[in-house]
């Protein structure tokens, strides 16, 4: 029995919204070629509108960027306890989407919420290090987010690989636009 699909819109700025074409596009499962969903169909405007968003929420002065590392650890391990929760549902929505066996969709998942409580135990241990420099020089390397981070998915292991790529960008303090 196919999962029931709860989002098919796009996400940007907080928001579930339709692609700003109205397009959609069917999406269909390889176990027995049905629609799983109709889905918005993004486009440049769309990308754009996220780039911005992200941007936004990038700034120095955002409600993002205003969080300590540790805030931003404890945020991860509450969506690590959100994915956790919702573990069964996620395997079944995975197998459907891309034809993997349930068993196997379960069990990378297991080790999908592993590698988010990984991310958010390094949020807060970032940092740089002062070298030893001859005479009288201060040396010191410091880490900081880059940026907007653009990540594309995989059509063959789309939800591990959101989970990986986005928890460790937003362990750093980076914001991500996702395809």
């Amino acid at each position: 029995m196919a999962p029931q699909i709860k989002y098919t819109k796009l996400f940007i700025d907080n928001e579930w919204v339709d692609a700003k074409s109205g397009k959609t596009f069917e999406t269909y499962t390889p176990h027995d070629g049905s629609v799983i969903a109709k889905v918005a169909e993004g486009d440049k405007a769309d990308i754009d509108l996220a780039v911005a968003a992200a941007k936004r929420a990038f700034h120095r002065n955002s409600e993002w960027r205003q969080l300590d590392a540790s805030q931003r650890g404890e945020i991860l391990r509450k969506f690590a306890d959100l994915v956790e929760r919702d573990a069964k549902y996620l395997a079944e929505l995975e197998s459907y989407n891309n034809g993997s066996v349930l068993n196997f969709a379960s069990l990378f998942l297991g080790s999908f919420i592993k590698t988010i409580r990984y991310a958010a135990s390094c949020a807060d241990k970032l940092h740089g290090d002062t070298l030893a420099a001859d005479g009288e020089v201060f040396s010191y390397t410091l880490k900081q987010p880059v940026g907007v981070c653009g990540l594309i998915l995989p059509w063959n292991a789309p939800a591990g690989m959101f989970l990986n790529k986005v928890c460790t960008a937003l362990a750093a303090g980076c914001t991500v636009v996702v395809k």
